[in-house]
């Protein structure tokens, strides 16, 4: 495929994934038809070289690996993406009545989203519903392909300040408007209810968010932007897992993981910061009649690559961003780091990747944050805390992080699968911190 054919994958995979639960369905289907063995958590695993193999937690997130049939250099080639984005959460009790005969959703803020770019869009609601049937409780994906909400601005005329600078808050100014008379307290679920095809007091629990509904776009006149909901973190979960499929290495264990939460601090049962990582390769090495000693060795010489977005240079604000290490859109797979090791980034990894995609031939970008600004973090060390490896964290470079509408280059998605290609079909060989070899 040519870039704009991989752009377009692209966001017809993320037209696909409005919720961290569809992403990981999304991928599930893909890995099925793949010929990947699904492994649940809660059954024993049998894993033999030259398989392929998934599990998932959750339902929302994803480690899938695949065991090459030498193993003469055992260790783990790992790539790490989230299946989250910031939005807006609905809350159990979901309804606002008033004022007047309007019905509003009550919902609170997941993640550090741009409130003002969830103003005056069509908005709808996707998750998991829990629902009661046949004496048990089952999960249901929903995807209310609708336009069923709106946040309405408040009209310049009652806020003089709008243009000056304006705080949010999300109980008062961001509740989405339902309906203005036609619909009555109780007409949201029965809306789930209709959507799922049961009744609305068998629904129990729900893990809803909102959707922003606007269509992804590829723009410009030379067609070298896209625009879409979610680019943060689908970008890097897509190019992840394309690279993974396309590679071949039947000399390590290469590994697949997309976790949730991780623009909540990953600090839940299938974040970064749990035992999923943990515990996939414990058993896994076990499984292959492999002893703790081994999976220690084997992490030790083990590499990993941590994938989440980056910030491009912005047109109008260049002084946000350091003039010497900065990323621009269709400039390839940017390698991040900062002196306060919220990245996982070092000289040691940095030459690694970047001998990677020298190889390759894609070009490779540096970011840094300003000195004087205080930048994000990622999962990279979040999970290294959990299984301590060598690693590097790289993004695609992007502009409007965290807005309900992203913008990035339509030439970076197909750079990323290629230097993450090389990557997984390379046999990265770790000696300590002292040096690294490619065969």
């Amino acid at each position: 495929m040519d870039d704009l054919e991989v752009t377009q994958a692209l966001l017809d995979f993320i037209q696909g994934c409005p919720s961290m639960f569809h992403t990981v369905s999304s991928l599930r289907e893909r890995l099925d038809r793949e010929d990947f063995t699904y492994l649940p958590e809660g059954a024993r695993w049998q894993v033999e070289p030259g398989g392929s193999y998934y599990t998932t937690r959750n339902g929302s997130s994803l480690v899938a690996f695949k065991v090459g049939q030498q193993l003469d250099h055992y260790h783990f080639q790992l790539a790490a993406a989230h299946t989250d984005s910031p939005t807006f959460k609905v809350k159990d009790v979901s309804e606002l009545e008033g004022p007047g005969s309007y019905l509003r959703l009550n919902v609170e803020g997941y993640g550090g989203m741009l409130d003002s770019t969830w103003f005056d869009r069509p908005l709808s609601v996707a998750g998991r519903v829990l629902v009661s049937e046949d004496g048990r409780v089952s999960s249901r994906l929903l995807d209310v392909q609708k336009p069923v909400l709106l946040i309405p601005s408040l009209a310049i005329h009652f806020n003089r300040q709008a243009n000056s600078g304006f705080a949010y808050n999300h109980q008062v100014d961001l509740c989405p408007l339902f309906s203005a008379g036609t619909l009555q307290k109780g007409d949201f679920d029965r809306m789930l209810a209709d959507e799922l095809g049961v009744d609305a007091d068998q629904i129990l629990g729900k893990d809803l968010y909102l959707v922003n509904r606007q269509a992804p776009a590829i723009w410009g006149w030379s067609d070298e932007f896209m625009s879409t909901p979610k680019l943060d973190d689908l970008q890097c979960v897509f190019a992840a897992t394309e690279a993974f499929l396309a590679a071949d290495n039947p000399h390590d264990v290469s590994v697949l993981a997309c976790f949730d939460n991780e623009e909540v601090g990953s600090g839940t049962k299938q974040g970064a910061d749990s035992t999923l990582m943990p515990d996939v390769l414990s058993r896994l090495n076990q499984a292959l009649g492999k002893d703790p000693e081994d999976l220690r060795c084997a992490v030790a010489k083990s590499f990993m690559v941590s994938c989440d977005n980056a910030h491009a240079q912005h047109p109008n604000h260049p002084e946000k961003t350091d003039q010497e290490n900065l990323a621009h859109l269709n400039g390839g797979i940017v390698i991040k780091e900062t002196a306060s090791q919220r990245y996982t980034t070092d000289a040691f990894s940095r030459a690694t990747f970047r001998a990677l995609c020298q190889e390759e031939g894609v070009p490779c970008q540096s970011f840094a944050n300003r000195s004087d600004e205080r930048g994000g973090s990622t999962l990279g060390n979040i999970l290294n805390a959990q299984v301590s490896l060598h690693g590097v964290d790289v993004g695609l470079p992007q502009l409007a992080m965290h807005s309900a509408y992203e913008t990035g280059g339509t030439h970076d998605t197909a750079l990323g699968i290629r230097a993450l290609r090389r990557f997984y079909q390379t046999d990265v060989l770790v000696d300590e911190a002292d040096s690294v070899s490619f065969e």
